[in-house]
Parts: structure tokens; C-alpha cells; sequence
């Protein structure tokens, strides 16, 4: 296995003790200054073996190698704080206002001829009869409902 040599300087170990003394960061990034103070290999290091630091941390010699693998290879920051998420997902609106309103008038129409009440697969279906969309799952018409606070199991005064 490759060996992987952490060597830090001045302002990278006063933000690692930073972050230990302070205690209010995550508990991943809390460990992984941990194992780059101690892998430290510079003058001002500690210079403690893989195997020591597992026992004093409670850790895998293999996370500790990870992480001077990362360190060597991605940086500092990376090392300490994860990469970053590489996107939020952005899915396209299947119903838009204009959907909305007529999903809402057709739920609180009058259900189809042999049913006592809309379902959600019921809707579904119509609004995809009526154009007003290609398609739409009845996951999606559940939705929309319950954020508009609305029950179609709800009984109908008069």
C-alpha cells in the first residue's frame, strides 16, 4: 500500500486546533482534524504511528489512511470537511398553478358516474383526458393535494 506523508503548516494546524478546542463543528470533521494533527509529519508534528492513533481515536488504521490519502491528493479542505455536494437535484414541475386549479375543481366536482368519490388514480386519468397534462402519476395528484390541505376522503355537507 502506497504511504501517504501529512505535512502541515503553521496556519493549517492552528485552524486543526481551532476546531478541536472549539468542538462546534461536525463530528466527522472534529475526527479528521484529529488524524491530520497527529499524522502531522513537519517539525511542529507529533509524528505518531498509523496503529498509535487508531487506538487513541477509536478508529480503522484505513480511515486514517483515507484521509492522508484525500489530503496528499485533494487538499486541505477537503480532507477536513468533505467534498462539497455536487448539486441539488432539480426535477421539473408536472403541475403547475394552472394544473392546480383544475385538479381542484375537478375534485371537488362530482365524481364520475358508478363512483361515490374521486380517487387519486381517478383524477389521475381525467386530467390526462382533459389535456390539461401528458401524464401524471397519482403520487404526483396526491401530492399537489396535500399541499393544498386538501382530503378526498372528507364528507361532503348536504
Amino acid at each position: 500500500m502506497k504511504k501517504y506523508k501529512v505535512t502541515l503548516t503553521k496556519d493549517e494546524r492552528d485552524e486543526l486546533q481551532t476546531i478541536i478546542k472549539t468542538g462546534k463543528r461536525k463530528a466527522q470533521t472534529i475526527r479528521n482534524a484529529l488524524i491530520l494533527l497527529n499524522c502531522d509529519e513537519s517539525d511542529l508534528g507529533s509524528k505518531h504511528k498509523g496503529r498509535s492513533i487508531s487506538e487513541i481515536l477509536h478508529i480503522g488504521n484505513r480511515t486514517i489512511d483515507r484521509i492522508k490519502k484525500v489530503f496528499v491528493e485533494e487538499g486541505f479542505d477537503i480532507a477536513l470537511y468533505g467534498k462539497p455536494p455536487s448539486g441539488e437535484r432539480h426535477y421539473k414541475r408536472l403541475i403547475d398553478g394552472d394544473s392546480e386549479a383544475h385538479l381542484i375543481a375537478l375534485s371537488c366536482g362530482e365524481p364520475p358516474e358508478g363512483c361515490a368519490r374521486w380517487s387519486l388514480r381517478l383524477l389521475a386519468d381525467k386530467m390526462v383526458e382533459l389535456k390539461y397534462l401528458e401524464e401524471v402519476s397519482h403520487e404526483t395528484i396526491r401530492r399537489t393535494l396535500k399541499k393544498m390541505n386538501l382530503n378526498l376522503g372528507e364528507l361532503k355537507d348536504g
